[in-house]
């Protein structure tokens, strides 16, 4: 925990964990030195996690499972400190990160919240463009923000009036272990989501529009956001989020062709 002089500020650290062992102790020692608080949540872990995860902090929590946003929710509800930073169990700061969030729980920022730019760790190389050119939200003070409820790609929505900013060191995201992980993976997100939208009572434009979102989504990653700057792993990410992308909106045409069969 956090050892330094007196920053006028605490900040706590909220991690949702299953079955991590293998990447949560890379996670709590990336943060160990600035936070002052660290809470870990557990939805039933079959491996070491929670034994591993007690050997950093003693605000370790076994919960049930109620879906990504509500357990992010959860822990943030935990939190006592002046900052919140929230983050996965296969995610890592870097040393430059952790010296851009110890300087805002400092006071040297200008905003109430920030959105970090990820890094996604694939065969040992780091992928800068493409997808990883996008930001999200971690950082935050607490009371100016709530994780949406969504089961799957959840959000952080701020409150009203809260300043955003952006930090500008990479946020490394170690999230396939391996390329039957990666497969299982994207498979598992495009159930979600195409159940999350059959819900809401969404169309998708048929097998035409799971097709159209397929090609785009490999465009869009590959080209514009110039994936082919990370070599092979770049058009291996590309692929995979176009397949994601189509399988996602294919089962949502399914669901609903189901319907109508009722």
């Amino acid at each position: 925990m956090y050892q330094g002089e007196h920053r006028g500020a605490t900040l706590s650290v909220v991690i949702i964990a299953k079955d991590e062992a293998d990447r949560i102790a890379r996670c709590l020692a990336s943060v160990e030195a600035i936070a002052d608080e660290i809470i870990v949540l557990d939805s039933g872990s079959s491996d070491d996690t929670v034994s591993i995860a007690r050997q950093f902090t003693p605000d370790v929590h076994e919960t049930d499972w109620p879906g990504y946003g509500k357990q992010k929710q959860r822990a943030v509800s935990m939190a006592t400190g002046d900052w919140v930073l929230s983050l996965d169990a296969d995610e890592e700061l870097t040393v430059g990160m952790r010296e851009e969030v110890n300087a805002i729980v400092c006071g040297n920022g200008d905003h109430d919240a920030y959105k970090v730019r990820w890094a996604v760790m694939l065969l040992d190389k780091q992928l800068n463009y493409g997808a990883n050119s996008r930001y999200v939200l971690r950082l935050f003070r607490r009371g100016s923000a709530d994780f949406t409820d969504a089961d799957v790609h959840e959000a952080v929505k701020l409150n009203p009036g809260t300043s955003l900013g952006k930090l500008t060191s990479r946020l490394r995201h170690y999230s396939m272990r391996d390329f039957d992980h990666m497969m299982q993976k994207y498979d598992h997100y495009a159930s979600l989501g195409a159940r999350m939208r059959h819900e809401k009572g969404r169309t998708g434009g048929g097998l035409f529009g799971a097709a159209f979102r397929g090609v785009f989504v490999f465009l869009q990653l590959y080209i514009f956001r110039l994936g082919f700057l990370d070599g092979g792993p770049g058009f291996l990410i590309a692929v995979m989020h176009s397949q994601y992308a189509f399988n996602k909106y294919a089962g949502l045409w399914y669901l609903n062709q189901q319907d109508r069969m009722k």
